[in-house]
């Protein structure tokens, strides 16, 4: 099962990537997977079942309409959050192997999850369907050390499974910044001051798309700016949430 997903051998994670497209599971290499993940590794995977109605924080409770204390205290410029996994084993390393090692197999069976949480909220009338998805912007040094923009990536492929336009130019990063990991939400708030610049109109409903969301701190600024620029209704759709 995907417990085993660590421990993958550098000669399984070759052979995964060569004969993936025979249906073969990221995980333990069954040959019954779906869109890369077998049954009981897809059952492992961690849902974010209970969580603030507002940044999709996991609770450790269930309720109607619950807010976070961070959302209570300091309501975000964003309306809500569609966020299917909870950031932890063995979506994080999932999700590391997509990300920094551009192993994109590891992505494949989330995104398809992600466009299939999303495409219910929407046809249940649950949320309204934005205009344009906004992928989180990279500076562009980064992105040519990684390679690509894997909110990008993910809001490409977001797109093609809902028929919703992306809006890749729609914002920029203006200055690099230190990297948010390790950083508080406070910090990583003071780390993005005047970070994104708006270079194109906005509609009325946006989606943010990420892969991870941590403290909120990106989506804050990136939402202020896309409020700021004339946008009405702002979603985030993320791949994961980090617990707290």
């Amino acid at each position: 099962m995907i417990k085993r997903l660590s421990w993958l051998s550098t000669l399984k994670s070759v052979k995964v990537n060569r004969e993936n497209a025979t249906g073969l599971c990221v995980g333990c290499l069954s040959p019954n997977a779906i869109n890369g993940l077998c049954g009981p590794c897809h059952a492992d995977l961690p849902v974010n079942r209970w969580h603030c109605r507002c940044c999709a924080l996991p609770l450790a409770h269930s309720g109607d309409g619950h807010l976070c204390g961070d959302c209570l205290k300091s309501p975000p410029p964003f309306d809500h959050s569609l966020i299917p996994w909870r950031y932890q084993y063995p979506i994080d390393n999932m999700i590391s192997r997509y990300k920094y090692s551009r192993q994109h197999k590891f992505a494949r069976p989330l995104i398809a999850g992600l466009s299939d949480h999303l495409g219910h909220a929407l046809q249940n009338d649950d949320y309204a369907k934005p205009h344009l998805l906004i992928p989180s912007p990279m500076h562009p040094a980064r992105r040519r050390t990684r390679g690509f923009n894997q909110a990008r990536d993910i809001a490409e492929q977001v797109s093609k499974a809902l028929n919703i336009p992306v809006g890749a130019g729609v914002v920029r990063r203006v200055r690099r910044v230190q990297a948010q990991r390790g950083l508080g939400r406070e910090a990583r708030l003071a780390n993005l001051e005047a970070v994104f610049e708006v270079c194109a109109e906005v509609p009325e409903r946006v989606a943010i798309v990420d892969d991870v969301v941590t403290t909120g701190a990106t989506m804050r600024v990136l939402a202020r700016a896309l409020r700021d620029a004339g946008a009405q209704d702002i979603q985030i759709w993320a791949l994961a949430r980090t617990p707290g």
